[in-house]
């Protein structure tokens, strides 16, 4: 990735937040790298470099700041086929695959050679997978000792360490302090039930609207809306095993983010859980280049974000309970789905009470036993054939998965036709160029009335027709 010093030093020097993620700035003369938008004094030119990533700043040997911390910069988000294939990468190292596998398993789960993978995630990020994820390690282990109260064992497998001894030794080499010094720098007390993060995004962001989107179709026991707040129940599979418990989210008081608090049962998770809450409040999102390529159709709402998902299988399921009924509709039946299959879940919001049932769960059901449950016989058997392929491994429902062969697999699934498989990529693949052009409101709200015109008049907004199928069914709200 290319990076001009002068653009770089004037966005510095203005504090621009558009920059923000986009690259940090190492000063050479105290050997710390910091983000754009830092408050700290902007050092001389001469002693500034800059780099894509915190990971290649830290692998020239600069520690972060504790000042305006880079492991709080908002994501990159990508589109070009390079550029996501390394952000795929980059997000199921996050969700710490590569603790689990070699980066000849992650390629070959991208569907690429190890070599490929390499030479293409080193032009993204400036650095090879292994010094990114080591990063990506310590920066998480960095967050958990500043923004709780974990025990520093605790925070080591947390952050996917396999060892106590590794995390203090390469924390100490690479940080030039202790994982105990930053601790008591944050003074810290007992350990909590709930850990609590700052995930920062680039304004504008329009809760309202996301929050309006996702109660619409909130699936009793599994989410709730409470005073302006999203909770639902979570479980993630890890290396150690499956981890369950809840997550709230809700704009933070401080700074351009979302709050996130997330029960303690889920701290041996936490990779996982805070890539998938950013993945479903879409945080890498950067609205200004949306709003430019939309023009007039994003104007009225340039903060609208792109809802993705805590689980592609969840989210697929509900898409085919949803085909040809309304929301409400489909949301209630998703209920009754939840609440026969799912499992029970203890917590202290009397709103939350079931986990959403696995895709294994599913795949070892009759089509018969789900229509029972008020589920038409085609669609239930749409839902186990899903589930089977889902669960045998053969389908991906996650923003790495291949987006062309993703959509192909589920178009050849029975019961499941364009619209669905173009809105499970549009969420659970966060595809920015997905569109469900037979969708009826989509072709109300662009005065059209087949689908194929509508496909053909949609060109002008690539790579960005997700956002405007938002825009879209914004701009039927309105004119109610």
């Amino acid at each position: 990735m290319f990076l001009d010093p002068a653009h770089c030093y004037r966005a510095l020097l203005s504090r621009d937040a558009r920059f923000d993620g986009r690259f940090f700035v190492g000063v050479g003369t105290t050997r710390i790298y910091c983000r754009p938008v830092c408050t700290a004094k902007t050092p001389l030119a001469r002693n500034c470099s800059y780099f894509p990533s915190a990971a290649a700043a830290e692998a020239r040997g600069y520690r972060p700041c504790l000042r305006c911390r880079p492991e709080l910069a908002p994501g990159y988000a990508v589109v070009d086929a390079n550029g996501r294939l390394a952000k795929s990468a980059a997000g199921l190292i996050e969700d710490g695959q590569l603790a689990e596998a070699s980066l000849a398993q992650l390629a070959a789960t991208l569907g690429v050679t190890d070599r490929h993978l390499r030479r293409v995630f080193q032009q993204e990020f400036g650095v090879a997978p292994v010094e990114y994820a080591q990063t990506q390690r310590l920066l998480l282990a960095k967050r958990l000792l500043t923004d709780t109260a974990l025990p520093v064992i605790d925070v080591a497998l947390a952050s996917g360490f396999a060892s106590l001894r590794r995390f203090n030794d390469l924390f100490r080499t690479r940080y030039r302090m202790t994982p105990g010094e930053l601790r008591r720098t944050s003074g810290r007390g007992a350990p909590a039930e709930t850990l609590a993060f700052d995930l920062a995004y680039r304004p504008p962001y329009d809760w309202q609207a996301m929050l309006a989107f996702l109660e619409r179709r909130a699936v009793a026991g599994v989410e709730s809306i409470e005073r302006g707040r999203y909770l639902r129940t979570v479980r993630v599979a890890t290396a150690r095993g499956e981890a369950s418990g809840w997550i709230m989210v809700a704009p933070s008081k401080r700074r351009s983010a979302l709050r996130v608090t997330v029960s303690a049962s889920l701290a041996g998770a936490l990779p996982v859980v805070l890539a998938r809450v950013k993945h479903l409040f879409d945080l890498s999102s950067h609205p200004e280049e949306i709003g430019a390529a939309l023009g007039a159709l994003a104007a009225d709402h340039p903060g609208l974000r792109l809802p993705g998902a805590m689980d592609g299988f969840e989210v697929a399921v509900r898409a085919i309970l949803g085909q040809q009924v309304t929301v409400l509709a489909a949301t209630k039946i998703a209920a009754r789905f939840a609440e026969a299959f799912g499992e029970p879940i203890e917590t202290p919001h009397e709103n939350l009470t079931r986990l959403f049932p696995r895709a294994a769960d599913i795949a070892a059901l009759e089509p018969v036993q789900i229509a029972e449950r008020g589920v038409v016989r085609t669609r239930a058997r749409a839902l186990v054939e899903l589930a089977r392929e889902v669960a045998s491994g053969k389908l991906r429902l996650d923003p790495s998965a291949d987006v062309d062969a993703t959509i192909a697999a589920l178009d050849a699934l029975p019961g499941v036709g364009p619209w669905t498989a173009q809105y499970v990529a549009m969420r659970a693949l966060a595809w920015p160029d997905a569109f469900p052009h037979p969708d009826v409101a989509v072709l109300k709200a662009m005065k059209e009335s087949r689908a194929a015109t509508a496909l053909a008049s949609a060109e002008s907004w690539r790579p960005w027709r997700a956002y405007a199928v938002l825009h879209l069914w914004k701009s039927l709200e309105n004119s109610k």
